[in-house]
């Protein structure tokens, strides 16, 4: 990246953020962007060596806070974000590496004690430990309350039993925050069950019980697993903030986590911005460079404005966290708008490249395949608009 974006003058920005950015642009720039990786052992070896490279350059710092081995005050979302962006625009696997480090130790940071912030987080910010977040069940994604995992107290111990599944970083992570049940939800009017009773805990691969059932797949490969608990026996200590806390911890983690969804979005779709635009001027049709084509300028000007928009949306979402304001509304409109518009003007980046848009290792190929989990993770499309329309009627004055 030659030029400074001009986004990192927007005054959502600071000088210190586009310092930021800056050690974000530099790492992307000694990536090579191409990793034909074929086989689940390659990726594992890739993101292992991903965060271990960012560690040493300090960018897993901004995980965690300075009073936990971190770069800065406070977990920043307008920093992450900036980091999401820039390596969403080189290389995905880069971005997910990141991403996980702050996602999978947020619980700790957010509501951990003293004990297990240090026994974590330097490692995060290091890039000596890997991080996972372990909420989604089988019939538990986006329903929180309708997770069956349950931890029960025993002695000076928790038993847990369940299973953890479409768990990132599984398989490779040193430690996982897991999400379970120690009471009950409450029973709603409506028949459903309340998020109450669910609390988080830290559990690490080598604790008896715990097993990854199976591997997972996917259209644009990174560490994906099912974990299975089996009896599975951790000391009371790795209770992360109180029993019944889970869900509202989760919650909070979501909140500085979900808008930088919407930053690797923006990434993905600039990436693609650009390689149609290098392409609409290098191919011909009908005897003319396909950038001279109306057609063609009308596409290029939708999804210019498409990905700036989303942008705003993004980095609005994230100084109101920062700030201190609940981003809950803000940062679902920012996470629908920079999906559903990257993934539009991804296709259409395809569409512009004809049949080398499909061949398989192209820039646009890949990022075609790499857009489209991040309209379902940390919550779908459908859910985004369910908490938008939550949060309008439940408005004062509404």
């Amino acid at each position: 990246m030659t030029a400074q974006p001009e986004h990192w003058d927007w005054p959502f920005l600071t000088e210190a953020h586009r310092e930021v950015a800056s050690e974000a642009a530099a790492f992307a720039a000694a990536l090579a962007g191409e990793h034909p990786l074929a086989t689940t052992s390659a990726v594992d070896a890739y993101c292992r060596g991903l965060v271990s490279e960012m560690g040493r350059r300090g960018l897993t710092g901004y995980c965690v806070r300075a009073a936990d081995g971190g770069r800065q005050p406070e977990l920043d979302a307008r920093s992450i974000c900036l980091i999401r962006e820039t390596l969403a625009r080189t290389d995905g696997l880069a971005d997910f590496a990141f991403a996980m480090q702050g996602l999978g130790s947020g619980a700790i940071s957010l509501a951990g004690d003293e004990a297990l912030r240090q026994r974590y987080l330097p490692g995060v910010a290091q890039g000596r430990l890997i991080a996972a977040f372990a909420l989604s069940e089988t019939d538990a994604g986006s329903d929180v309350a309708a997770m069956t995992t349950m931890a029960r107290r025993d002695g000076a111990d928790y038993v847990l039993d369940g299973s953890k599944t479409w768990i990132s970083n599984g398989g490779i992570a040193d430690f996982y925050c897991v999400f379970a049940r120690t009471a009950p939800g409450a029973a709603r009017a409506d028949g459903t069950v309340s998020a109450s009773g669910i609390s988080a805990f830290v559990v690490e691969p080598t604790d008896p019980g715990f097993s990854i059932a199976e591997r997972i797949d996917l259209i644009a490969p990174h560490p994906l697993a099912t974990l299975r608990f089996n009896a599975l026996r951790i000391p009371a200590t790795r209770l992360i903030g109180a029993e019944g806390e889970g869900f509202k911890i989760a919650m909070r983690t979501l909140d500085v986590f979900r808008t930088s969804v919407a930053a690797a979005a923006v990434g993905f779709g600039q990436r693609a911005l650009d390689e149609a635009l290098q392409r609409s001027r290098q191919r011909r049709l009908f005897g003319k460079a396909l950038a001279d084509l109306q057609l063609t300028q009308a596409a290029l000007a939708d999804m210019a404005t498409t990905l700036d928009a989303a942008r705003l949306l993004t980095y609005r979402a994230a100084w109101q966290r920062d700030r201190g304001d609940r981003p809950t509304r803000a940062a679902a409109m920012a996470k629908l708008a920079a999906t559903e518009g990257a993934q539009e003007v991804i296709d259409r980046a395809v569409q512009m490249h004809g049949g080398l848009g499909v061949v398989s290792g192209q820039p646009v190929e890949r990022l075609y395949r790499e857009i489209r989990a991040l309209r379902i993770y940390e919550g779908a499309t459908e859910v985004q608009k369910l908490i938008i329309a939550r949060e309008l009627l439940d408005a004062k004055g509404s």
